[in-house]
């Protein structure tokens, strides 16, 4: 309960970037054209798999959903971004901001499993390239991503519940440019103890867990690298797990700067700008990453420029 002399807030104030506001055109604009390549690279890869023919092998079907991932996150957050910088401030109800948060865990957190998957798919084509066939069939490609999605739904789904129970009182600005966990939080006057807590051990479960398998995979594979003699079979090595590996080191050292060195207090646009390496560097690398380190994906692009000039 609030006490006598608060009352309990029905909305959040969010304060975007105060104090950068004479900058305010520049920062739309870049925040703008970084969204835009942001969609047209991850929807490129996400209608190149899905219309090419020779793309259709589970690496690339995980790699689009991947690529989905990464659109719904960042649209979970860069319009929201984009209206707080051109009016300076945005006055958000908080059961909208909670579902902003909600979404924004999901897409986010569900990258982790597609790329556990997508290293399980390259281990078995590495280490057991006889059955690879036989046990990567569309029916199992279907069920480890749409498993991928249902875990990290149902893990949220109980952390969403308590945070909606939780009461806010007397000051209600937020001064972040999104709906993200810590602030929200923090300006709870609730017991958040059990959800501080469960939020740890969803992360180790979301986050470490798949980490760890993606690390095993690769010492596994790295035993047949090792074994490879001809330059020839260590360059289609590489050429097969180049690109989901640097990848995977994008996406976990992003997490890491952002989640495991939060700067101090007096640091607070530091700390905004940490999270856009997050919400934003990720999903921008991806596209660019599999553009120019897999053959498939240039060769798929080759085609589509190759048509549409013909065609003009």
């Amino acid at each position: 309960m609030c006490e006598d002399n608060q009352t309990q807030v029905p909305v959040f104030l969010l304060l975007g970037f105060q104090g950068l506001y004479h900058l305010k055109s520049l920062l739309f604009m870049l925040f703008l054209i970084i969204y835009t390549a942001i969609l047209c690279g991850n929807l490129l890869i996400i209608v190149l798999v899905t219309t090419i023919d020779h793309l259709n092998v589970p690496m690339f079907y995980f790699l689009k959903h991947l690529a989905l991932a990464d659109v719904f996150l960042t649209t979970s957050v860069m319009p929201f971004t984009l209206n707080i910088i051109i009016m300076e401030e945005r006055i958000v109800p908080i059961s909208g901001c909670l579902t902003q948060l909600y979404l924004f865990a999901i897409f986010g957190f569900v990258q982790c499993f597609l790329l556990a998957v997508m290293s399980y798919d390259r281990y078995l084509a590495i280490r057991q390239p006889f059955s690879y066939t036989l046990i990567m069939t569309p029916n199992v490609c279907l069920s480890l991503v749409s498993g991928s999605w249902m875990l990290v739904f149902s893990l949220l789904s109980s952390e969403f519940v308590i945070m909606c129970q939780l009461k806010f009182c007397g000051l209600n600005y937020v001064d972040h440019f999104f709906c993200d966990f810590g602030p929200i939080v923090a300006r709870s006057i609730s017991d958040t103890s059990l959800l501080t807590t469960l939020d740890f051990y969803i992360s180790i479960n979301v986050i470490f867990v798949p980490f760890v398998f993606i690390v095993i995979t690769y010492i596994l594979i790295s035993f047949t690298f090792i074994n490879i003699s001809s330059k020839t079979g260590r360059r289609k090595f590489i050429s097969t797990c180049s690109s989901h590996l640097i990848s995977v080191c994008t996406y976990y050292v992003s997490l890491i700067i952002v989640y495991m060195f939060p700067p101090g207090e007096d640091s607070i646009n530091v700390n905004k700008f940490r999270s856009l390496l997050y919400i934003v560097g990720t999903p921008l690398a991806n596209p660019i990453i599999y553009s120019f380190s897999n053959h498939e994906i240039r060769a798929a692009l080759r085609k589509v420029l190759k048509y549409i000039i013909i065609s003009h």
